[in-house]
C-alpha cells in the first residue's frame, strides 16, 4: 500500500483502505481495485489509477506557469497545444512533465519548459505537492511559476526540443 495509513477499524465513522488489488499495469500507470470502509461501516470498491513512475520524488511531475516578460509588452502566460489521445483532440495547457530520478521539482520545471517551448527562465515559486485528480488517481504535481525574460537573446525566437510535439500559445495578463 502506498502512502496509506491503515486506521483502526474499531473507530466509528472512520474510513480506511482494506485492500488494493492490481487489475492491470502498463508502462506509465496501473489500475487497481481498491476496497475500503465508508463512514457508515459499509465495504465499498473503487477503481484507482496509480502512476508507475514515482520513485521517491516528492511528486510525480511539475506543472509550469510560465510568465513571459518583455519590455513595452503586457506580461503573457505561455501555454502549449498538445494532442491528447484520451480525449481524441487537442488541449491548450500549461507545460508539464514528469520529474526524473534525482531531479528537483525546480530543475524538472526548467527542463520541461525548455523542451516544450524553447524558453529559458528563472524559478519564481514552487508549490508543495498537490493532487491532480484525487477521485481517480494518486497523481501529484508541483506547480512551479517561472519568469521568462523575453528580451534575452535565447528567448527571442525560442524553439522546442526536436521530438516535442507542442505548439506555444500566449494569454495576455491584463
Amino acid at each position: 500500500m502506498e502512502n496509506q495509513e491503515l486506521a483502526d477499524p474499531s473507530q466509528n465513522n472512520r474510513q480506511f483502505i482494506i485492500s488494493e488489488e492490481l487489475t492491470t499495469e502498463g508502462k506509465w500507470v496501473k489500475l487497481e481495485k481498491t476496497t475500503y470502509m465508508d463512514p457508515t461501516g459499509k465495504t465499498r470498491t473503487w477503481e484507482t489509477v496509480k502512476r508507475t513512475t514515482r520513485k521517491g520524488q516528492s511528486a510525480d511531475g511539475v506543472t509550469i506557469i510560465p510568465v513571459l516578460q518583455r519590455t513595452l509588452h503586457y506580461e503573457c502566460i505561455v501555454l502549449v497545444k498538445q494532442f491528447r489521445p484520451p480525449i481524441g483532440g487537442y488541449c491548450l495547457e500549461f507545460p508539464a512533465g514528469l520529474i526524473d530520478d534525482n531531479e528537483s521539482p525546480e530543475a524538472a520545471a526548467l527542463r520541461e519548459l525548455e523542451e516544450e517551448t524553447g524558453y529559458k527562465g528563472d524559478i519564481a515559486e514552487c508549490s508543495p505537492a498537490v493532487s491532480m485528480d484525487p477521485g481517480l488517481s494518486n497523481c501529484t504535481t508541483h506547480v512551479v511559476t517561472v519568469t521568462i525574460n523575453g528580451d534575452e537573446a535565447a528567448n527571442v525566437r525560442p524553439k522546442p526540443k526536436p521530438g516535442e510535439v507542442c505548439g506555444s500559445n500566449f494569454l495576455t495578463k491584463e
